[in-house]
Order: structure tokens, then C-alpha cells, then sequence
């Protein structure tokens, strides 16, 4: 099967494609840089570019859709022009080329209005409600794909949920360094229990729905399945262990949550000002925004039942092990300050 897989340059697209060459599958990446994955046919370009877009769905049977645009702030514009338009560029190309099966790589965020969630399955994405530039823009790209499925097309999204592991920048190396300067608060009492993803059971997640979806199974068919490694912990020790985990320390500070929550909305203003300005400083994210507020703060665990009867699949690595071999990779390696 010739496969393509956008957002190879990140963990879990390069990983799945990797995956998939071991399996035996003809793979074609499409990402902005080089993946660095061996094996595979790349282009390098954006889900924006048309002549990208068909160049890569040329002769595929399928697409895995890993690339997006992430972040806590930014225009909103700027998330939308590749997490929803380019999204729903990528369907229509993959569908024109006469692919068979889309798996569209989404967010539990995208159903997530502010409070907490506790032993729910996937609720519909909401591009109105969701919370955030990120978070709506990717449920519009849901929306586009799951629309999309029909006889002879099937499309299923797949979400994972707080995924860390060995090589991750988005969560490990960015919690190891900030407990390391104090910007990593936990909020409240850090007792809220959430969910997480270890990165292979991501990946099997992942690879696991592109199989059904090539059978066209209807029980997958224009659906959504949060993924994660069904062992909600803790907020406060799962940072903290990620933190140690990935060469930072404990964080010590706490900050209530409406303090919290009134502080992100604040920074998210001044980041708004010195991105307009052009301020060298809006290059990263600002120490906290009201999504991660709400996200170190609120309940957040999943029943994944549903998940795991749809796409035959099951979490294979414990919170404990996972976090063996994420301190394992980073052994020696300390986070920069």
C-alpha cells in the first residue's frame, strides 16, 4: 500500500512512517523540512501548496494526516490556514487521487469547553466552542474530514491525549525547561486526575485506525477516537515526572486557579502587543494562557472503551515504563535553561 503521512518531521508522524516502511508499505512524506525518515518518497512542502498537496497524494491509497500547526497563541488566521483549510485541501486532494482511507490526527481539545472531563468518550468537535486558536481551527479540520467519508472513502480521526515520550520538544523538553527557570507552575493543588499518551501507543493508535479504515470498516467509519495510555494520574505527578523525566526538576510553585486563569489571559494580551510590535520575545510561548490553565487545572480522563473495540487495539505501555524509557533517552542530557 502506498501511504501518505504529513507531519513527518515531528515525533509521531516521522515515527509512524517509519512504522509503516518496517511493515512493508510505500511511503510518502509531506512536511516543510526533510523528515530524516529512511525509506520513504519525501516532498517537502505545506498542506497550503496545492502542487505540494497533489505531488504528495500521487498514487496514494491513503493518507495519515499528522502535520498542524500548533501553539497557545497566535492570529487565529494563521491556525486556520493550515489546520482547517489546508485540512480540507488535503481531504479533497486525497480524494481526487482515489485514495481509499483518510486517518485525520486530531486533538481531545477539540471537544474540550473549559470544564472537566471525567470517564467521557469522544464528544462532537466543536469549531465554535472548543477552547483556543489550536483547538478550533482542528475541530473545523475534523469536521472536513470526517464529512468527507462516504462508499469507497472511509475517514476516522484519531486523538491523542497529552502524548510525551523519548524525542518529544512539545511536552517533555518544554516542561523539563521551564521547571528549570520557574515557569512551570502547577496550578491548584495539582490533584486533578488526567490522561496521557506515551508516543508508541500513539502510534499503534494511529496505525491501528488506518488499518480498519482500509477495510473499510464502518464501525470506524467518520469517527472520532481519543486515544491515551489509559492510566489517569494525577496532574501535579505526571508533570513533575515528566519534568525529572525529561532533565528538569519538580516544580515548587503553585498558583491558584483563577489566578491562573486571569494571568494567562493577561499574557495572552501582551503577546498579542509584542507580536504586533515584532518583539523577538512573542517567538516563544508565554509562560502560561488560559488553555493551560484550564488544562493544569480541570479533570481530564477518558473512557476508552469505545476506542479500544472499534480499532481493535490496546495501550501497550504503562505510565511507569514509559517514563523508564523517556529518562533513559535523556540520561546525561539536561534541559536548556
Amino acid at each position: 500500500m502506498r501511504v501518505l503521512v504529513t507531519g513527518a518531521s515531528g515525533l509521531l508522524g516521522g515515527t509512524v512512517a517509519a512504522r509503516l516502511i518496517e511493515r512493508g508499505d510505500d511511503v510518502t512524506t509531506l512536511q516543510r523540512r526533510s523528515s530524516g525518515v529512511d525509506g520513504v518518497r519525501e516532498v517537502c512542502g505545506s498542506v497550503t501548496d496545492q502542487g505540494a498537496l497533489e505531488e504528495a497524494v500521487r498514487g496514494a491509497g491513503a493518507v495519515v494526516h499528522c502535520a498542524a500547526k500548533v501553539g497557545f497563541t497566535g492570529a487565529e488566521a494563521d491556525f486556520a490556514r493550515v489546520n482547517a483549510t489546508g485540512t480540507a485541501a488535503l481531504v479533497a486532494a486525497a480524494r481526487g487521487a482515489g485514495a481509499r482511507a483518510f486517518v485525520q490526527v486530531s486533538s481531545p481539545s477539540v471537544a474540550h469547553t473549559g470544564s472537566s472531563i471525567v470517564g467521557e468518550g469522544a464528544g462532537p468537535a466543536s469549531p465554535d466552542h472548543a477552547r483556543g486558536a489550536y483547538a478550533r481551527t482542528k475541530a473545523a479540520g475534523e469536521v472536513a474530514a470526517l464529512e468527507a467519508d462516504g462508499p469507497g472513502f472511509t475517514t476516522v480521526a484519531v486523538r491523542p491525549h497529552l502524548m510525551w515520550g523519548p524525542g518529544d520538544t512539545q511536552l517533555v523538553e518544554r516542561v523539563a525547561q521551564r521547571s528549570l527557570t520557574g515557569r512551570m507552575p502547577l496550578v491548584g493543588d495539582g490533584a486533578p486526575l488526567v490522561d496521557s499518551t506515551y508516543s508508541d501507543d500513539a502510534v499503534s493508535a494511529v496505525i491501528a485506525a488506518l488499518d480498519r479504515a482500509l477495510e473499510g470498516d464502518r464501525a470506524v467509519a467518520g469517527r472520532a477516537f481519543v486515544v491515551t495510555s489509559g492510566q489517569p494520574r494525577p496532574v501535579g505527578e505526571l508533570i513533575s515526572r515528566i519534568a525529572l523525566a525529561g532533565g528538569g526538576q519538580v516544580p515548587t510553585r503553585s498558583v491558584p486557579f483563577p489566578l491562573a486563569w486571569a494571568a494567562g489571559a493577561l499574557a495572552e494580551g501582551v503577546w498579542a502587543v509584542l507580536r504586533r510590535v515584532g518583539s523577538s520575545v512573542a517567538d516563544d510561548e508565554p509562560p502560561l494562557t488560559r488553555f493551560l490553565a484550564e488544562q493544569l487545572g480541570t479533570a481530564h480522563w477518558f473512557d476508552l472503551r469505545e476506542t479500544r473495540a472499534a480499532l481493535r487495539w490496546e495501550p501497550g505501555v504503562g505510565i511507569d515504563e514509559g517514563l523508564r524509557r523517556t529518562a533513559s533517552f535523556y540520561d546525561g542530557w539536561a534541559a536548556p535553561a
